[in-house]
């Protein structure tokens, strides 16, 4: 097993645990502000799988893909923060 792969399978496993923390917190979130962080979390998660990804597959095109899901995920926690200043 080389650095790289076992790197990338403890990168993997870590990210899991991230995935599955931020989860919970999205189901059992008391409030709104609290189920949209856990929402950018698991974005950002997602962001982190892609480029763990992209590493370990050596496919760079992947890290392009992963860019974007970040600029629509920051889009989308500022709809969600313009939508809780409007309400409030």
């Amino acid at each position: 097993m080389s650095e790289l792969t076992l790197t990338s399978a403890v990168v993997l496993s870590f990210l899991s645990v991230a995935f599955f923390l931020a989860f919970v917190r999205l189901l059992r979130g008391p409030t709104l502000p609290d189920r949209v962080v856990a929402l950018d979390l698991i974005a950002v998660v997602g962001i982190g799988f892609v480029s763990a990804y992209a590493i370990a597959s050596d496919q760079s095109i992947l890290l392009n893909v992963a860019s974007v899901m970040a600029l629509i995920g920051f889009l989308g926690t500022v709809a969600f923060a313009y939508y809780l200043r409007r309400k409030a």
